[in-house]
């Protein structure tokens, strides 16, 4: 249950990044919410997964999710270019976090 709670968390910070860079500086109201929501669901699985994992495998994993999806949708909704180096790249954190799951 904490690994599942943990990949939640992780997608909640990439969601929660996203408000951010949207909200302008918190000048508009919907990402800025979606920004707080964000940010408090996903700290408390963050918390809730360390009960029962190691603080930096948690961590790593909660991180890994988050910049990996981040920099994902931004490559997708055309904000950051793409590229296959960078595809690679995001393609090693990926495996990366993999490994600390198949490791714990």
């Amino acid at each position: 249950m904490s690994w599942f709670v943990l990949v939640v968390a992780g997608v909640l910070e990439a969601v929660w990044a996203t408000a951010l860079g949207r909200s302008e500086g918190f000048t508009r109201l919907g990402p800025s919410v979606v920004f707080v929501v964000g940010l408090v669901l996903s700290m408390l699985g963050l918390a809730y997964a360390m009960r029962e994992l190691p603080l930096g495998t948690a961590y790593a994993v909660w991180v890994g999710i988050g910049a990996v999806l981040t920099v994902a949708w931004a490559m997708w909704a055309g904000e950051e270019p793409v590229s296959a180096v960078r595809v690679l790249l995001l393609a090693g954190i990926v495996g990366c976090v993999a490994g600390l799951k198949l490791l714990h």
